[in-house]
């Protein structure tokens, strides 16, 4: 990150003008935690980001010494919780849970209202999660070459179902589309509720659906799966190959879970929160949370969390590009 914003311009003019009070930055250097931490979701109670945030904070909490406040903030696919961080004091009290959603609406958004790079600072890689194909038994599809073969075949004629155009899914569907040489024709729903139930009914052929979503439909046998979108298993569904094993190398479009602060949040306040969430998601009771949803703790800090962030941004951008998927 490089430069000012005009944010830290303004920041640093009401530093001098203060005076001799202390600033937060100052307080957050000496002394960070001395009060509650807010950590704002953009998604709704109840959601996956929701509960991995509180099994974040219910063993950061210890850790930290100060309580973690989960605030839930949804709207606009947690655009309204970002811009409300991207703004907030960056003194380490104000905290974002993104997600692969927020670089999807990055990218797609004309005019976005914030920039996950110049106006985040990277904390820890929470965890990651699975994003899986699946297909209707009435498809009578067995594997990814079985199903590239029929689009092969007819051309825009095989259906795949996605929840909304430009979301992640529907561009996760985009980049198998352009890796495979095929052409599919995307069907938009509200959501992946009403994608399943047309997948289920036959409707609609594939659907590339977040693990958690369809696992139970899978077991029982309602929903073929054919691979995990990744380069290796996923742990709630060991026994669905990879997109590797399935023949299409180094695809990988996983979800992911991560901790991040405003710009210019000082940096020991940072690696203290970012010791503790390695502690934290890797603590029993957070492993099960996971598992439940389909993720698996990661725990990465801000030097591994950086890089990823910024090669996920170019790599999202490149697919929505390449396929002319507008903002």
């Amino acid at each position: 990150m490089s430069g000012f914003s005009r944010r830290d311009l303004l920041h640093a003019a009401v530093g001098v003008a203060a005076g001799p009070l202390m600033s937060d930055a100052a307080t957050a250097k000496d002394g960070y935690p001395s009060r509650p931490i807010h950590l704002i979701v953009g998604f709704t109670p109840g959601s996956a980001a929701d509960l991995t945030a509180r099994a974040f904070s219910n063993g950061a909490e210890g850790v930290l010494g100060q309580k973690i406040v989960v605030e839930d903030k949804p709207g606009a696919g947690s655009s309204v919780a970002a811009q409300y961080v991207a703004h907030a004091s960056a003194d380490g009290y104000t905290l974002f849970l993104a997600t692969l959603s927020n670089v999807t609406d990055q990218v797609m958004r004309r005019n976005p209202t914030f920039n996950l790079v110049s106006d985040f600072a990277p904390i820890s890689l929470l965890a990651g999660g699975a994003v899986v194909l699946v297909v209707s038994p009435q498809s009578n599809l067995h594997s990814v070459a079985e199903l590239i073969a029929l689009a092969k075949s007819k051309p825009n004629e095989v259906l795949c179902a996605t929840a909304g155009i430009g979301s992640v899914v529907d561009l996760v569907a985009v980049l198998f589309a352009q890796r495979a040489g095929i052409e599919l024709v995307r069907v938009p729903y509200p959501g992946s509720p009403q994608a399943v139930s047309d997948l289920m009914a036959g409707r609609v052929t594939m659907f590339f659906s977040p693990a958690s979503t369809v696992i139970g439909q899978i077991a029982a046998g309602k929903l073929i799966a054919l691979a995990t979108a990744a380069t290796k298993h996923a742990s709630v569904l060991p026994d669905v190959p990879s997109m590797a094993e399935a023949g299409m190398p180094d695809f990988d479009a996983s979800l992911w879970l991560g901790l991040m602060a405003p710009a210019g949040t000082p940096q020991t306040a940072i690696e203290k929160v970012a010791k503790a969430a390695d502690a934290a998601m890797h603590a029993p009771q957070a492993v099960a949370t996971l598992k439940r949803l389909g993720f698996d703790p990661i725990g990465e800090g801000p030097d591994r969390f950086g890089p990823y962030l910024r090669s996920e941004i170019a790599r999202w951008s490149d697919v929505a590009r390449r396929a002319r998927v507008k903002p």
